[in-house]
């Protein structure tokens, strides 16, 4: 406990950088413990990872009865000799290419001759051709001249030799088992660390739920076998895709004559596995091998053809279909984590970098305390739609936020957008106007890029369907489905309520209450009841709004106000326009005890607390009874004063 006031604020204001500090050097242990622990941390992820694509082929061996163990030694035992048999395949490709390529020698200096030739002398061009000649050259084997006697008829020079002594057997037997052992060794434990885990299974995830939130049985049991099953979808639909990929590459380049195709379908399927350049970097041997095979130059155009079709559609076609438009991971968080599991881990963490980091985001959505991860990694926006309306109205860009409003109305209806994304930035705006946080001049920039907003929302044309970005899809899938309202067309509208204008919405006194009043009147004419919409500080001022034909007055708040106000503004408004209907908008109250309060002490005929309620209940209100005929005749309208309204506004 620090008595001092001066030595207490200062530790707070150092917190954040404490806590900076603190994870930065986290951070680098986490690194120092991957990178130090890569021999045994390696084959336990590789072994996770692999769980989640054989625990499906566990489960439905013991829906045919077959027993727990023998099930998971089935499947590994399948799935090592599959991955044996392909390294052995891939060993073998690898050896026929390297003896063949020494023959394709001659036709790849045809080409570079040529190529000189037709590049006229440029230096670019030259350093390549070098560049090429010098590999050549370093894959042909060296020729060994046939010795000639020395001009001259003297003696021949004496030929040495020297050898170096050989090593002893422990050492010779270490320098040639070596490179054999460690790979071994490193398949052992992942034979090993695999039968244990989903032999293991379900005492696992319960020692996971004890780590990570026992309190909440329920939830957490949820959270992780949400989480189990979304990564082993996930992989198994990537690894099939991938498969697919590979098959088909092979398939192509068979077609196509280039030389072992087998080998390049393989390294085409494994290499998909790196995020944006794996396709890329599997199409560089292919590309060579025909450039040096063929004389002429179709080989490779058709092999390029080739990737430049089956890459797109395996990746802008088949992926979506299989297990949505993405990873679940940001560009820029692909790209970093494929660098640092490439530092720590070498190729193989190139090749894990994707599925780990979607652990890291899965973990980051269910888990509370990893929330950060889902921020930092994930595709998700980082703010939900309000705030993200709420921050361009701050920034002064309304520019932006009518585009991504033009984006949510192809999926959503206007009073949907309103309700869910525009009311909430209104509330996010008043929360910092009741804080003090926004000066008087903010509130007015605020308020007037909303209602910038609102009037170009109004005048734009509904265009339905279309291509939407991420954050517009997050968006939508966050305000969830349209609350659906009637239409009213104008022979459908009670005795009194067909006028220019049956709808005067009156909006409360503060910077953001005209938004809102707009928002309503504009929503309730899309729906065929005209409306318009007035200030308070308008009346206050003396304006006075012609209320003829008005049949149902709206008293629109974002802050909550005393039942005694909304009940004087009510009686005035009656008093003023004779049986005109009222109807109390609190947009900001959502505490249903409040609103009960409300409904039994005030005097208005609705109280409702969303757009979609206000048009639902103005839609009942103006609606023709049964058995009342188009032609009938309509009611006298009385001519109503303005004071008394003026008065109703005052106490907003």
């Amino acid at each position: 406990m620090i008595d001092d006031p001066v030595t207490a604020r200062r530790l707070r204001e150092a917190m954040p950088v404490f806590t900076l500090l603190a994870g930065c050097l986290l951070v680098l242990v986490l690194a120092v413990i991957l990178s130090l622990g890569r021999d045994v941390l390696m084959p336990v992820t590789l072994a996770i990872m692999l769980s989640f694509v054989l625990a499906p082929g566990v489960r439905l061996l013991q829906r045919w009865r077959l027993p727990r163990a023998l099930a998971v030694l089935v499947v590994v035992v399948v799935a090592f000799g599959a991955l044996f048999g392909i390294g052995a395949l891939i060993a073998r490709e690898a050896a026929q290419l390297a003896a063949d390529l020494p023959r394709y020698t001659l036709t790849m200096r045809d080409k570079i001759d040529a190529l000189r030739n037709s590049a006229g002398g440029s230096v670019t061009i030259d350093r390549l051709i070098d560049m090429a000649q010098d590999l050549g050259r370093a894959i042909q084997p060296p020729e060994t001249a046939p010795a000639s006697a020395p001009a001259g008829g003297g003696e021949k020079p004496m030929l040495v030799e020297i050898h170096e002594r050989k090593p002893a057997l422990p050492a010779a037997l270490g320098s040639y088992l070596s490179p054999v052992l460690h790979p071994l060794a490193t398949t052992g434990l992942i034979l090993l660390f695999s039968l244990f885990i989903l032999a293991q299974r379900e005492d696992l995830r319960n020692r996971a739920i004890r780590l990570t939130g026992a309190s909440d049985l329920r939830a957490t049991t949820a959270a992780i076998d949400d989480a189990i099953s979304r990564l082993s979808r996930f992989f198994l639909a990537q690894a099939a895709l991938n498969l697919s990929f590979g098959t088909v590459v092979g398939l192509g380049l068979w077609l196509i004559g280039v030389p072992s195709p087998i080998l390049w379908g393989v390294l085409a399927g494994i290499l998909r596995f790196v995020p944006y350049i794996g396709a890329v970097i599997s199409m560089v041997g292919p590309l060579v091998v025909a450039a040096a095979v063929d004389p002429g130059w179709s080989m490779l155009i058709a092999t390029v053809i080739l990737f430049a079709v089956v890459e797109p559609v395996a990746g802008h076609v088949i992926e979506p279909l299989l297990y949505g438009h993405s990873t679940g991971l940001s560009p820029i968080a692909v790209i970093l984590a494929a660098t640092l599991w490439t530092f720590l881990w070498g190729p193989v963490g190139l090749v894990l970098a994707t599925p780990l980091t979607v652990c890291l985001v899965v973990l980051g959505r269910h888990v509370e305390r990893l929330r950060f991860l889902d921020v930092m990694l994930g595709d998700r926006p980082a703010l939900s739609p309000s705030e993200i309306f709420y921050q361009r109205m701050l920034a002064g860009d309304p520019a932006e936020a009518i585009d991504k409003a033009r984006q949510v109305l192809k999926r959503r209806n206007l009073v949907t957008y309103y309700d869910e994304i525009a009311l909430g930035g209104l509330r996010l705006a008043q929360d910092d106007r009741a804080r003090g946080s926004l000066s008087r001049e903010q509130q007015e920039e605020v308020g007037a890029a909303i209602e910038t907003v609102v009037r170009t929302l109004g005048t734009m044309p509904v265009q339905k369907g279309g291509a939407v970005g991420s954050e517009t899809a997050a968006a939508v899938d966050e305000i969830g489905p349209d609350r659906v309202a009637p239409v009213r067309r104008p022979d459908e509208l009670a005795a009194g309520w067909d006028g220019a204008a049956p709808v005067l919405v009156v909006a409360s006194r503060g910077p953001f209450d005209a938004a809102a009043a707009g928002m309503l009147a504009q929503v309730l004419g899309r729906h065929g009841l005209a409306a318009r919409s007035v200030s308070q500080d308008s009346l206050a001022r003396g304006e006075r709004p012609d209320l003829a034909g008005v049949a149902l007055v709206c008293f629109s708040y974002i802050e909550p106000l005393s039942t005694s106000h909304i009940r004087l503004a009510a009686r005035l408004a009656r008093r003023e326009i004779p049986g005109v209907r009222v109807m109390v908008a609190v947009w900001r109250e959502r505490d249903r005890a409040m609103l009960d309060r409300l409904r039994r002490t005030t005097s208005a005929d609705v109280l409702v607390t969303s757009l979609g309620e206000a048009v639902e209940a103005a839609m009942a209100l103006a609606g023709r009874p049964a058995g009342i005929r188009g032609d009938a005749a309509p009611r006298a309208e009385p001519v109503p004063t303005t004071a008394g309204l003026a008065g109703a506004a005052l106490p907003g």
